[in-house]
């Protein structure tokens, strides 16, 4: 696989809280010089990022970001807020106590509703494999796909886990024909992420993809 077929696919991410504009317009030059599918980034710097940089990038936003438990209209309000800063691309995190408490209709409605404000545009949603068990995770798989999204995603990246190439296996297991899959957290070397992609993931988030190539073109120099 080569190095431009695995950046295509990465979602080149920045999501600290602290995180500065400096940063931010790191990441954004990056993600241009390197053709990423997009940059991942907070919503606070959506609309900076489209006033700078314009059609040169694809952003993506995060919802109900990192905990999930915010209520539905809060997380419609922040899509709406997105989309009109120029946002293309939304990764909603689903709120993991509607699945603890076995309400998967109420989750699978939040997506739904999600799904039709985003319209044509993509939405992620990030299930965050590593506090649920095979039955919700399977569970989850069904909401994605009835919900009509673009993607299931495996985690935040602020969980006590991130993905694992069980979870994709599962996935591709359980999801409708039309979801793609993403993959997040913990994936921190070029075999990660030709092993994840090798498995079926169309889109990969992590901040390392970019370094990892850098660091092995100047190994390769030497």
């Amino acid at each position: 696989m080569t190095e431009s077929e695995i950046l295509r696919r990465i979602d080149h991410t920045l999501l600290k809280a602290v995180a500065t504009w400096e940063d931010i317009e790191k990441l954004c030059e990056e993600a241009i010089t390197y053709k990423t599918a997009s940059v991942c980034v907070p919503p606070s710097y959506v609309k900076r990022i489209h006033n700078k940089y314009g059609d040169k990038i694809n952003i993506c936003t995060v919802i109900g970001f990192p905990l999930g438990y915010s209520t539905t209209k809060a997380k419609l309000t922040e899509v709406e807020q997105a989309l009109a800063d120029g946002a293309n691309e939304f990764d909603m995190v689903i709120n993991l106590t509607d699945v603890k408490n076995g309400d998967y209709d109420k989750v699978t409605e939040e997506i739904r509703t999600l799904k039709k404000a985003v319209g044509t545009k993509v939405l992620k949603v990030i299930i965050e494999t590593c506090s649920l068990t095979e039955q919700e995770k399977i569970a989850m798989c069904k909401a994605v796909t009835e919900a009509e999204a673009d993607f299931i995603k495996t985690s935040t990246g602020f969980g006590i886990g991130g993905a694992t190439l069980n979870d994709i296996r599962l996935f591709k297991q359980n999801i409708g024909k039309n979801v793609r899959i993403k993959a997040a957290g913990g994936i921190r070397s070029i075999e990660d992420l030709e092993a994840f992609i090798g498995e079926g993931c169309d889109r990969i988030g992590t901040s390392s993809a970019v370094q990892l190539f850098r660091s092995q073109e100047a190994w390769d120099e030497k």
